[in-house]
C-alpha cells in the first residue's frame, strides 16, 4: 500500500477559488492535506477565518519549513510567478490556477521543476472542473492525439448563449455576466480571446509536446459579432461558440482562437452557458468528449483538490511528449470561414480567397463564407478591427466543397 503524504499548505489568495478551497477542503475532511496559513492583501476585508490562520506577509510562507505545499491562487500574473518560483527554490511542491503565469513562463516553470525536483501541478489553469492536463498526460501517452478543441472560456460561452437564445445584442449580454461575476468589469482577457490563448498554449504542450507561447497563436474574440452573424447561426440551426482548436496534418501543427459555427453534429453543439467543453481526436480511440462547468468557486477549486490529492502521492507532470514534439512548425492551413466585412476591397477578398461558398450583401457589408489562408486573416484583422470572422462547421464545407470564383456568385441572402 503506498503511503501518502501529509501536506501542510501555505495558500495565496482568498477570493472566490481560494475561499472554495477552503471550503471543499473542510467539506471533503481530505485525510492528507490541511491549510496552515493564509496570505491575503487588504488588510481590512474580514476573511469568516480564524485570525491565526492569516498572514499579510508572503515570506511567512515562503520562509517556514514546515509548509510544504504552496497553492497560488491570485490575479496577478507576475506576482503569482515571484511567489511560484520562490516556492519551488525553497523545496515547496507548488499547485495554481494561474493560467496567464504559466503561458508566460512555461520555458521558466519548466527549468524550476528540474533543478529543484519539485512539482507544480496546474489542473484548473485549463478548463475548471474538466480533468484534460492529467488525461493528456496519461491516458493519450501512448495513443497518437491528432487534435484538440474546444470551449475553454465560460464567460464568452455565457455570453454568446444568452445572445443566440434570447436575442440579445453582445453588449446587453456582456452587462448581465458582469452583474453575475461571469465577467470582469474589464472583460478584455475574456471577450477578446486572451484567456483561451493562454489555455491553448498550455493543452498544446501537454498534447502534442508544443509549446506555443501565447501571442504566436493567431486570436480573435467575439467582441465583433453582430445581429448578422447570429441571424446567419439561426438561419442554418448552427450556434456560436469561441473555439481553441489545435491539430496535426502531414506539415505540420496549426491552432488558432477563433468564434466558430457549430452544427448539431458536433458534441460542443449542446455545451452552453459557462460550461466548458473538450474534445480530442485520436488515431485508436478516435473522438472522445469532455464536459463539465469552467468556472465558480467549487468547479474551479475541485480541480485544485484533484491536484493536492495528486501531490500526497508524489504525482508530477513527465512531459512525456516535450522531446518528441519541440520541433513540430507551426503551419499557415487554409480554413473553412465565414467573414463579413465593410471596408475590405471585393477584388482583394477575390484574389484571396481559395474557394468561395457564398457571397451576399446587405447594404455596404459583403459577407462571405469561402476557405482562405489562416495567416491571411490575421493580417487583415490587424487593420480592419471591426471584421468579424467566424469558422465554418465541416458538415458545411463537405456540402459545398465544390467552390467557386467570387465573380460567378450573385448576392444569395440578405442579412
Amino acid at each position: 500500500m503506498i503511503k501518502r503524504k501529509q501536506l501542510h499548505i501555505g495558500l495565496f489568495g482568498f477570493g472566490c477559488v481560494g475561499k472554495g478551497l477552503y471550503d471543499v477542503l473542510n467539506l471533503s475532511k481530505h485525510p492528507c492535506a490541511e491549510i496552515v496559513k493564509i496570505c491575503v492583501k487588504d488588510k481590512t476585508k474580514d476573511r469568516g477565518v480564524a485570525k491565526d490562520l492569516i498572514t499579510f506577509d508572503k515570506h511567512e510562507i515562503l520562509n517556514d519549513d514546515s509548509v510544504n505545499l504552496v497553492v497560488e491562487l491570485i490575479d496577478d500574473s507576475e506576482e503569482a510567478f515571484d511567489i511560484v518560483k520562490k516556492a519551488l527554490l525553497a523545496g515547496k511542491s507548488v499547485v495554481t490556477a494561474n493560467k496567464k503565469m504559466i503561458a508566460e513562463h512555461f520555458d521558466d516553470l519548466l527549468s524550476l521543476q528540474a533543478s529543484t525536483g519539485q512539482a507544480l501541478l496546474y489542473e484548473a489553469a485549463a478548463c475548471a472542473s474538466i480533468p484534460i492536463i492529467r488525461n493528456l498526460e496519461e491516458y493519450y501517452d501512448t495513443d497518437i492525439l491528432n487534435r484538440i478543441e474546444g470551449i475553454i472560456n465560460g464567460s464568452t460561452n455565457y455570453i454568446l448563449t444568452r445572445s443566440l437564445n434570447e436575442g440579445l445584442s453582445y453588449k446587453e449580454a456582456l452587462q448581465i455576466a458582469q452583474q453575475l461575476g461571469y465577467a470582469e468589469s474589464n472583460p478584455g482577457l475574456d471577450v477578446e480571446g486572451h484567456d483561451a490563448a493562454n489555455k491553448l498554449s498550455i493543452l498544446s504542450a501537454h498534447a502534442f509536446g508544443r509549446f506555443i507561447l501565447p501571442e504566436d497563436l493567431p486570436r480573435t474574440g467575439i467582441q465583433n459579432i453582430t445581429s448578422a452573424e447570429l441571424k446567419f447561426a439561426r438561419q442554418n440551426n448552427w450556434k456560436i461558440k469561441l473555439l481553441a482548436k489545435a491539430y496535426k496534418t502531414s506539415e505540420g501543427l496549426t491552432a488558432f482562437v477563433m468564434p466558430s459555427y457549430v452544427d448539431d453534429d458536433s458534441a460542443l453543439y449542446k455545451v452552453d452557458d459557462v460550461f466548458n467543453g473538450v474534445q480530442t481526436e485520436t488515431v485508436f480511440a478516435d473522438k472522445q468528449f469532455f464536459s463539465g462547468r469552467g468556472a465558480g468557486a467549487f468547479p474551479t477549486a475541485s480541480a485544485v483538490l484533484s491536484d493536492i490529492s495528486a501531490l500526497s502521492y508524489d504525482y508530477r507532470y513527465e512531459y512525456k511528449k516535450l522531446n518528441q514534439g519541440k520541433d513540430i512548425p507551426l503551419i499557415d492551413d487554409v480554413i473553412p470561414v465565414y467573414l463579413r466585412s465593410e471596408d475590405v476591397d471585393e477584388s482583394v477578398l477575390s484574389d484571396s480567397f481559395e474557394h468561395i461558398f457564398e457571397v451576399f450583401k446587405s447594404g455596404n457589408r459583403l459577407h462571405i463564407c469561402g476557405q482562405i489562408k489562416l495567416k491571411t486573416i490575421f493580417t487583415w484583422l490587424k487593420t480592419h478591427p471591426n471584421m468579424a470572422v467566424l469558422h465554418l462547421p465541416e458538415t458545411y464545407v463537405e456540402i459545398n466543397s465544390k467552390g467557386l470564383p467570387i465573380l460567378e456568385l450573385e448576392n444569395l441572402s440578405e442579412l
